[in-house]
C-alpha cells in the first residue's frame, strides 16, 4: 500500500472554483468585518477572494497559501483592483507571521484542508493578538456536492489500494472547534449559511470540475489509467440528477458554517 501524495492546488484552474465561492467569501468578510488599518491574515487564500475583499476595506492584509501559482494570480488581481495586499507562501502549520501580529485570521474554505487540524488551530491562535478573532468557513457534509466529493475521494483511495483513513476533522461542529481554540483563550460561535452552485447543465458542471478543480485533476491522473474515470462520472451524473433543483439547467444548494473564535 502507498500513501496518497498531497495535492498541489496550483494544478488545474482553481480560478473557476474561486469564482463560484466568491459569494461565500463576501459573507465571511462581512461577518469578520475587517476595519481600516487592521492586520488581517487570509489563510489558504488561494486566488485571494477573501484577502482582496478585506484589503478593499482598508485592512493591512497578508494572504498565505502553499500554492505559488495561485498567489501570483492573487497578486495580479490585487493590482487590477487597485488594492494593496501581500501574498506569501506558507501553510496552516507554519504561518509566516510573528506571534500576536494579526487582529484577524480568516480562512474561506482553506484551513479545512490542513493535514493536522490541531497544529493549524494552534498556529492560527499563535498569530492572533489579544483582543483578536479567527473567522473561518467550513462545509457541512450534506448535499450533492459533499456526496460527490466523498465518492471521488473513496474511488481514488480504492484504486490506490490505500487503507481507510481517519474521518475528516469536523470543522463544521462547534464542539470540535471549541476543542481547538478554547484552550488558547477563544470563545467559539457558529452561524449556518448556504451557497448555490449553478451551471447551464449537469454536464457543464461535471466537465468543468473534472477539467479544472485541482482535486479532480489529481484524481483523474489516478482514475483514467485504471479505467475507472467513466464509471465515477456516471455515478456523479446520477447523484446530480437526483439533487438538481433546476430542471432546465443545474443548481444545487450546499450548506456551510461560518465559525468565529474571539478573545
Amino acid at each position: 500500500m502507498t500513501s496518497s501524495p498531497p495535492v498541489d492546488w496550483g494544478i488545474g484552474h482553481y480560478e473557476r472554483t474561486a469564482a463560484q465561492l466568491l459569494p461565500a467569501a463576501r459573507v465571511l468578510v462581512d461577518r469578520a468585518a475587517p476595519a481600516q488599518g487592521e492586520r488581517v491574515v487570509d489563510l489558504g487564500c488561494g486566488t485571494g477572494n477573501g484577502a482582496l475583499l478585506a484589503a478593499a476595506r482598508g485592512a493591512r492584509v497578508t494572504g498565505v497559501d502553499p500554492a505559488a501559482r495561485l498567489l501570483e494570480v492573487a497578486r495580479k488581481q490585487a493590482a487590477e483592483d487597485g488594492v494593496e495586499a501581500d501574498f506569501v507562501v506558507g501553510d496552516a502549520a507554519s504561518i509566516p507571521l510573528a506571534a500576536g501580529e494579526a487582529d484577524l485570521v480568516m480562512s474561506v474554505f482553506g484551513v479545512i484542508f490542513a493535514p493536522d487540524p490541531v497544529a493549524a488551530g494552534a498556529e492560527m491562535a499563535r498569530v492572533t493578538g489579544t483582543p483578536g478573532r479567527i473567522v473561518l468557513s467550513a462545509w457541512i457534509p450534506t448535499g450533492a456536492i459533499s456526496v460527490v466529493n466523498r465518492m471521488a475521494r473513496e474511488t481514488v483511495s480504492r484504486v490506490l489500494d490505500l487503507p481507510p483513513g481517519p474521518p475528516p476533522f469536523p470543522w463544521h461542529e462547534r464542539d470540535a472547534l471549541a476543542g481547538l481554540f478554547e484552550p488558547h483563550g477563544f470563545e467559539v460561535s457558529l452561524e449556518e449559511e448556504t451557497i448555490q452552485f449553478t451551471a447551464a447543465s449537469i454536464a457543464e458542471q461535471v466537465d468543468g470540475d473534472q477539467e479544472n478543480h485541482p482535486l479532480a485533476v489529481a484524481g483523474r491522473a489516478v482514475l483514467e489509467p485504471a479505467g475507472e474515470l467513466e464509471a465515477l462520472r456516471a455515478r456523479i451524473f446520477e447523484t446530480y440528477e437526483a439533487a438538481n433543483e433546476d430542471p432546465d439547467a443545474f443548481r444545487v444548494t450546499s450548506h456551510y458554517v461560518i465559525a468565529t473564535a474571539s478573545r
